[in-house]
């Protein structure tokens, strides 16, 4: 068959970069589509990574940067796939590239552009804990360094005479006559790696959250806690100073919404529990649990050293009979213990373990690359195999947690499954 060799890759987490590299030195051509700002995925939103308790950034930044320079990898920031037409071997694939505004080529990512501009809304790459302005980069050490401009925000974009971020730019690096570009390439194959996100749709009231202070899901407490984060990793309670003397981490909130076990969730509990203590030596950590999930052989290593030295394990019976309260200025954790009975947990900090769902968009990706999704919204593979990376059409493969919720490990290693059966479609 006349074959293409390139492949387009949608998402830039880790198993999108692992493949992208993997291909690029075989020699293949690989458009990488992702639609925030930066590349790294989640990986990069992660402190440090379990078991080993390893910088995640330091981990993902030489192979963010070998990416970038890498010249068989194209990558479109800011971009979504609308069209996939063709068939295996020679796909047309249109991407919708919207403007960033300022020149790549120019920008030396000083951020003096930043504090000029009067615009703040909500930070959603940093989990709502703090504002952005209308021209920003996500995080702290975002790569591309280089802000984008949110034109439904940009005072100038939408008809003012704001001019403060060009008068701020000593590299005349502002590029207001940006627009937004559709691109047509072809393809041999498709990777779907667009990773995850946590559930924001589940009713936490019960919990306190949204009512009280200090009460965080595990994303949040994950960003708090990150040297790139907002708060550079400076662990504290909400408007003060103080770091928490007592924290509890509440596992399983929403499994039942969900219908799954996320199955890395205990292990990211135990990873910020180490955490805690990290920055308070002498802090109470509390570990309440129904279930245990340690779905690796190395793992319960770590549980074991972290329920020996760490945390107080408590069992819960009954997730539905949780409630947080406030008394006094300390947050109150009300469960029932091994026998049913009402018992209580005094917490200065209280972590929601919340599951983690398919990425926000992957519905809208899934009918525009006609692909079938599973019963609980991920991408379905092929029905007779365990383990599968082939989806519902022919040519177009999955990788990461667009399939299910993995760990790091087991998404490299499916990205590497992809990529044996890409190289295999294209040289038929």
């Amino acid at each position: 068959m006349n074959t293409s060799n390139n492949v387009l890759i949608i998402g830039s987490g880790i198993s999108g970069m692992e493949a992208s590299l993997m291909l690029s030195k075989a020699g293949k051509k690989v458009y990488l589509v992702e639609r925030l700002p930066l590349i790294g995925g989640n990986t990069i939103k992660s402190g440090e990574s379990y078991p080993n308790m390893d910088c995640s950034t330091c981990l993902v930044s030489p192979i963010q940067q070998e990416i970038l320079q890498d010249e068989n990898i194209e990558v479109l920031t800011i971009s979504t796939v609308v069209g996939l037409s063709g068939k295996p071997g020679n796909f047309q694939v249109k991407i919708h590239k919207k403007a960033r505004y300022i020149d790549m080529v120019e920008c030396l990512g000083c951020g003096m552009c930043y504090p000029v501009c009067p615009i703040e809304t909500d930070n959603n790459w940093e989990e709502n804990l703090v504002k952005m302005k209308a021209v920003y980069v996500p995080c702290a050490g975002a790569l591309p360094n280089v802000p984008v401009i949110d034109k439904d925000l940009c005072l100038r974009l939408n008809g003012g005479d704001c001019n403060l971020c060009v008068e701020a730019c000593m590299f005349d690096a502002i590029d207001f006559s940006d627009k937004d570009k559709t691109l047509e390439v072809e393809v041999g194959a498709v990777i779907v790696a667009t990773g995850y996100d946590t559930a924001k749709n589940i009713n936490l009231s019960r919990f306190g959250y949204g009512k009280l202070d200090n009460i965080h899901t595990s994303m949040e407490f994950e960003r708090l806690c990150a040297p790139n984060g907002p708060y550079e990793g400076n662990l504290v309670l909400k408007n003060t100073d103080k770091k928490p003397s007592s924290v509890v981490f509440i596992h399983c909130v929403g499994r039942e919404t969900s219908g799954y076990c996320s199955s890395v969730c205990c292990m990211y509990s135990f990873k910020h529990a180490h955490f805690v203590k990290l920055k308070k030596s002498d802090a109470k950590v509390y570990n309440l649990y129904h279930d245990i999930c340690l779905p690796d052989k190395s793992y319960q290593k770590f549980y074991l050293e972290t329920k020996k030295n760490i945390s107080n394990f408590i069992f819960y019976s009954n997730i539905n009979q949780i409630e947080v309260k406030e008394d006094n200025g300390n947050l109150i954790v009300q469960y029932p213990d091994n026998k049913g009975e009402s018992a209580i947990i005094k917490a200065d900090m209280v972590v929601l373990t919340v599951p983690v769902v398919p990425s926000n968009g992957l519905v809208e990706l899934a009918e525009v690359l006609d692909i079938e999704l599973d019963r609980f919204g991920y991408i379905a593979t092929e029905t007779s195999q365990i383990g599968s990376i082939k989806t519902s059409r022919h040519g177009v493969f999955v990788a990461g947690c667009s399939e299910g919720p993995k760990d790091i490990q087991s998404a490299v290693i499916q990205a590497e499954a992809t990529v044996a059966n890409t190289i295999s479609l294209l040289n038929q």
